[in-house]
């Protein structure tokens, strides 16, 4: 565990197994505690708001019991958009097919929103990177989708798998806010929030 938050008992509100890997490179030690909250993208917000109300009611949904006056949790909730459109998980490989038909060739936007609670305050921010896939043929798309399965995931891609090491030409921004959570933001908004404990909220 980092110095920093050697005497914080942190918990990750998430069942993604990248979040996972993203905060253990991090250097942090953790725990995971799995909420059940709607993933539907409230309607009205802008993008960057709409991810972090999400990222909110993740963190909101950890029970009380489970906070102490050293927790601090941590949530995240990333959108993909394309063509003003936002793409969630897919419910299956026709879902998944047809997204990544409309991200093939084109440029598109990973929003995340990210939340951090303590027991009587929270504080949520985002952060946008962009990413553009070359022409994906149709026979790419299929392997992909059976070799990996990506029903898990915004806008049915990882860029950490096989698709992104073929398929993706460009990034501008975080690559690990693109798998799931913006890591360097993260860390200096940790570390301030941290440190106003005790401040009002």
């Amino acid at each position: 565990m980092h110095p920093l938050f050697e005497h914080t008992d942190i918990i990750l509100a998430s069942r993604s197994p990248r979040r996972r890997q993203l905060l253990e490179g991090m250097g942090l030690t953790f725990r995971v505690v799995v909420t059940e909250t709607s993933e539907e993208v409230p309607p009205g917000l802008s993008v960057p708001l709409a991810a972090r109300q999400l990222a909110e009611e993740k963190a909101r949904a950890v029970p009380a019991g489970l906070i102490h006056d050293n927790t601090l949790i941590i949530a995240a909730d990333t959108l993909v958009v394309v063509d003003r459109l936002i793409l969630g998980k897919p419910s299956g490989s026709e879902e998944a097919r047809g997204m990544l038909q409309l991200l093939s060739g084109k440029e598109h936007e990973v929003v995340t929103g990210v939340c951090l609670r303590e027991k009587s305050r929270l504080h949520s921010f985002s952060v946008s990177s962009r990413v553009r896939f070359k022409p994906l043929p149709e026979e790419e798309i299929e392997y992909y989708i059976k070799a990996c399965q990506p029903y898990d995931k915004a806008g049915a891609y990882g860029i950490q798998e096989w698709i992104g090491y073929t398929g993706v030409e460009h990034i501008e921004g975080s690559f690990f806010n693109v798998m799931g959570l913006p890591t360097y933001r993260l860390w200096e908004e940790m570390k301030r929030f941290v440190s106003l404990k005790g401040e009002p909220g």
